[in-house]
């Protein structure tokens, strides 16, 4: 299959121009196809009968393994989650925090993850310290060392926590996860390492950061095409060990038959201990298909080259208009493109009035920009499509 066969099979991106990506892919109609297949042999099965289980376990036990696979992880450190909120919320608040403990969170981190981060710290008398790294706007090499130092000038005695994006959902910046994580492991503290997986599953290669990660939380319905309402987390085995579960349910229990109010050690030893209740299965096999389809097109990395092209051309249209102004000073390094117009409507007013002519991309408020995403299914009359209708707009 090639990136038009694909394309073909998206009803989301026809007779429209789509650049939100970052904020929901399309699900491809074998895809939603496989969904309802899950469905309906689960109503012919029987939805609660000795039937099922085998059936429910073998889409479980599947998806578990595909998603701990392309994070370079065992099983076993993979739980099944609904969105990336959730899969970094739920361990972060099993994390064995004292009172004067301190979370250093990035300043490019999504407010859903910041809020628990801060109510956090406010129920356990926690300190908050700010990484900045919005300001690193140059090539890798220059944001991988401006992130290191910014990270030995933050660390404190008491840093308990680090937060941060793979890749950052507004400057498209990618962050070097596996270093951060390594110098973390020379502080005294030895701070857990929690990462916002939400723009770089399905977008970029993974694995490396996700196994170095002691929380690395994604979500399927973004770049990977996936249903909304599935995700995954990995975790260390250090968070498996010293984490204690937080939303409980019969999932995270060894034995769902449990009924000891006194036990010494009910939950599941694994990744389940995250898990809660019940979930909708069919999603699963969505999301399998989805990635199936995706690496028919190519490897991870191999799709990663393509969408770099991509957003490497369309930076350099946006430079050339002049009235245009990237955030980053070089071409993105995956497919997220920011951008400001100096002068013209506010960003909320352009996102409308594109709209209406079926041009669909994004504003974001922190920093002030627009923001339009290249996807491996993207193509080059989309990207001129998008510069010229930004050219026909008046100040």
């Amino acid at each position: 299959m090639n990136t038009n066969e694909l394309r073909s099979l998206c009803p989301a991106l026809q007779n429209k121009t789509y650049f939100n990506y970052g904020g929901q892919g399309p699900l491809p109609t074998p895809s939603l196809e496989a969904i309802t297949n899950s469905w309906r042999c689960i109503q012919e099965l029987g939805p609660f009968t000795a039937e099922i289980w085998p059936f429910i376990a073998a889409e479980v036990n599947s998806t578990r393994r595909r998603l701990a696979m392309e994070c370079g992880i065992p099983p076993h450190r993979l739980a099944l989650t609904e969105n990336v909120t959730s899969g970094c919320v739920l361990p972060l608040w099993g994390l064995p925090f004292r009172s004067g403990d301190r979370l250093l969170i990035s300043d490019c981190e999504h407010p859903g993850v910041v809020a628990a981060c801060v109510e956090l710290a406010r129920r356990h008398d926690l300190g908050l310290d700010s990484l900045p790294v919005k300001q690193l706007r140059a090539d890798q090499q220059q944001t991988d060392q401006g992130v290191l130092d910014a990270l030995e000038q933050c660390l404190r005695p008491r840093t308990r926590l680090v937060v941060l994006s793979h890749l950052l959902w507004n400057t498209g910046q990618i962050m070097p996860v596996a270093a951060v994580a390594q110098r973390l492991k020379q502080h005294t503290q030895q701070p857990f390492l929690l990462v916002d997986a939400a723009q770089s599953f399905g977008q970029i290669p993974v694995d490396e950061a996700a196994a170095a990660s002691d929380i690395y939380g994604f979500t399927g319905h973004k770049w990977a095409c996936g249903p909304e309402g599935l995700g995954g987390v990995a975790l260390s085995e250090r968070v498996l060990a010293e984490a204690s579960p937080t939303m409980i349910g019969w999932r995270s229990l060894q034995d769902e038959r449990f009924a000891d109010l006194t036990p010494e050690d009910p939950f599941h030893h694994d990744s389940r201990r995250f898990e809660v209740a019940t979930s909708c299965v069919p999603l699963m096999a969505g999301l399998r298909r989805s990635m199936e389809l995706l690496a028919e097109i190519g490897s991870a990395a191999d799709r990663l080259e393509s969408i770099r092209h991509l957003s490497g051309r369309l930076w350099q249209q946006l430079n050339n208009m002049g009235s245009s102004l990237p955030l980053l000073t070089v071409p993105p390094p995956a497919g997220l493109m920011s951008f400001q117009l100096p002068s013209g409507p506010e960003p909320s007013d352009l996102v409308k009035q594109l709209g209406t002519q079926g041009l669909w991309i994004r504003d974001l408020a922190d920093p002030p920009c627009l923001r339009a995403c290249t996807h491996v299914l993207s193509q080059d009359a989309e990207l001129d499509a998008l510069v010229q209708a930004l050219e026909g707009i008046s100040p």
